[in-house]
């Protein structure tokens, strides 16, 4: 990185990689449906915590600790992939996303955590309340879904949310691709 180099920064976890398999042979019926949506790559699922933004690449080490102190302060905990859904509606989809039971409130307190002191750095705080969710695909167009959506929960374990990353996202014509920057364990 070079002096002066803006950076597009957020803070994830990571879902296994046996669970985000799963899901994506469970919503095989809907890609067939919604042929003109644009699927998120497996690798770039994650849960997204608190998403930064345009940060100077001098902020990198600052943007870490914050991270660490985070992380340090907080105890692992269970989540669960439990529902499919789609921003605005299921009638009018234009974001389709799957549901996350924060059933130990771990990503709801780092999310709380972490939005407290990036604001305290300038950051600024998000508008709306934190939902945690991992997106799977984005439509051109709002489309309905009419296929039966699979609940997940009966399908999927829970897993352990054990550490935060710290992603690097770089935009292109073919999406955005993401770099783990550095990753924290929690405590």
């Amino acid at each position: 990185m070079t002096s002066g180099e803006r950076l597009r920064l957020f803070v994830a976890v990571d879902v296994p990689t046996d669970h985000l398999a799963r899901v994506q042979e469970l919503t095989a019926p809907l890609r067939a449906e919604l042929d003109d949506a644009r699927w998120t790559p497996e690798s770039n699922q994650h849960i997204t915590v608190k998403f930064l933004g345009s940060t100077a690449s001098e902020r990198l080490a600052e943007v870490a600790g914050v991270c660490a102190d985070v992380a340090a302060t907080h105890a692992s905990g269970q989540v669960q992939l439990n529902a499919l859904g789609a921003f605005p509606s299921l009638r009018r989809a234009r974001v389709l996303w799957m549901g996350i039971d924060d059933m130990d409130g771990v990503l709801k307190g780092l999310a709380g955590a972490l939005e407290r002191r990036f604001e305290s750095l300038g950051y600024a705080r998000e508008a709306r309340a934190y939902t945690p969710h991992l997106t799977l695909a984005r439509t051109k167009s709002p489309a309905p879904i009419h296929a039966p959506l699979p609940v997940m929960s009966t399908q999927l374990s829970p897993f352990s949310i054990d550490h935060l990353t710290l992603y690097r996202s770089r935009l292109s014509p073919r999406g955005a691709v993401y770099e783990a920057l550095e990753r924290f364990a929690l405590a």
